[in-house]
């Protein structure tokens, strides 16, 4: 028998907030977190803005020595970490170390440390690299200091599926806790890629928004106006836990992590297959994992990147699933706030979909005023929703075409 796992805590470090608290209220309230790139120049770019995090100091999480010998997406990682930990109110003494992990998401890895050093090597010479290089450069290091933090002594792992990353090591967690091989698992995602050669590299596949006169406006997901995603930062970690070993401490329990679903396009590196079978089939999955039907769900929390092709084929997936149903589904891109944050895009969402659980509220798409034929679902406009929310569905898709999916639901029984 599959146990049931469940979200006893949460920690954020966002372009909209560096704590629950700050990041809902910026959600609810449609406070964008995007502005003009301030990390470094970008005159000679056609993308000017980005979702950065804001008034983020490592030490405040992390001992100075030891955050010098972490590259961000590690730094961001760790605080978020630090933050569900102590939400979940988890007395790590009193837990059996050896049936907790974590598996955590990671779509590039450390790539500030990688441009830093490739530029030490050239005008100083390779003596001169840093030892510390390869371990603050590699992706898995998020879910190896996050072990090394808390002393969790179960499966350490991570997830690289481009933007589905946190999703997916989300859902892996999911199956530790169903599979009784785990009763705690740190889970989620992290991605620090504002970098110049980044930056460059996604707006030299047209991909990233050119907009340059007003940033708060620059992710426009499902309007006619989008003109491409807007690259965004942080970190989001949960707290998972058997429903078991949640209820023997009397933990808070935010929403119960009930389905999860994944596939593959097999069809382009970066651009999803017409008609999103592969997309409909993770949310297919994902719901009959969690043997729900489909005139369950409440909200769908959808990938809305603000790409043509993303917010087109997601529309038509979702469509395809739920046929006429489509139509009276709430669904909202809060990348329109925070930008995309890439590996741990899914991480975030996962967030705001237990808060829409906890506080039946819906956060919208801001942005949004100018419908586009091929995008005709309801996209909660502009102004956050209240109604109540039973079950909530998170959609993240990848290049490479990976598609995952998650549903959360209200606890009951």
């Amino acid at each position: 028998m599959k146990r049931r796992a469940v979200i006893t805590g949460m920690g954020v470090i966002s372009p909209v907030g560096n704590n629950l608290a700050e990041f809902w209220n910026s959600l609810v309230n449609g406070i964008s977190g995007i502005d003009f790139v301030t990390r470094f120049d970008v005159s000679d770019l056609p993308t000017k803005v980005a979702g950065e995090v804001k008034n983020f100091e490592p030490t405040d999480w992390i001992d100075k020595k030891e955050s010098r010998r972490m590259d961000r997406f590690v730094q961001l990682a760790i605080a978020a970490g630090k933050m569900a930990i102590e939400d979940a109110n988890l007395d790590l003494e009193k837990m059996d170390k050896e049936r907790a992990g974590a598996v955590i998401g990671c779509g590039i890895g450390g790539v500030t440390t990688f441009e830093e050093q490739k530029e030490v090597m050239m005008n100083k010479g390779p003596g001169r690299v840093s030892p510390f290089f390869v371990p603050m450069l590699i992706s898995n290091m998020a879910a190896g200091h996050l072990s090394i933090a808390f002393g969790l002594q179960g499966l350490s792992s991570t997830v690289a599926t481009a933007c589905a990353s946190a999703t997916n090591a989300i859902g892996e967690a999911f199956h530790l806790i169903q599979r009784g091989e785990a009763d705690v698992v740190l889970c989620g995602g992290t991605e620090a890629p504002l970098t110049p050669l980044a930056f460059a590299g996604f707006c030299s596949m047209k991909a990233m928004s050119t907009e340059k006169e007003n940033p708060k406006e620059a992710s426009r997901p499902f309007d006619q106006r989008r003109t491409g995603f807007v690259m965004g930062e942080g970190a989001g970690i949960l707290v998972l836990e058997s429903l078991e070993h949640a209820q023997a401490r009397n933990a808070k329990i935010y929403a119960e992590l009930a389905g999860y679903g994944s596939s593959s396009d097999a069809h382009h590196i970066t651009t999803p297959v017409p008609g999103g079978a592969g997309a409909a089939k993770a949310m297919q999955k994902a719901l009959a994992d969690a043997e729900l039907p489909k005139d369950s769900v409440s909200y769908i929390n959808a990938h809305g990147t603000g790409t043509d092709a993303n917010d087109a084929t997601e529309t038509a997936a979702i469509k395809s699933l739920f046929g006429p149903l489509a139509y009276k589904i709430p669904i909202s891109s809060t990348k329109s706030m925070t930008g995309h944050l890439m590996g741990a895009a899914g991480a975030i969402e996962a967030i705001a979909c237990a808060l829409a659980i906890e506080n039946n509220i819906i956060p919208p798409t801001i942005n949004y005023g100018e419908p586009d034929p091929d995008c005709d679902l309801d996209y909660v406009p502009n102004k956050a929703r209240v109604q109540e929310v039973n079950v909530a569905m998170s959609n993240t898709f990848g290049f490479g075409g990976h598609n995952a999916t998650i549903v959360l639901k209200k606890l009951v029984g």
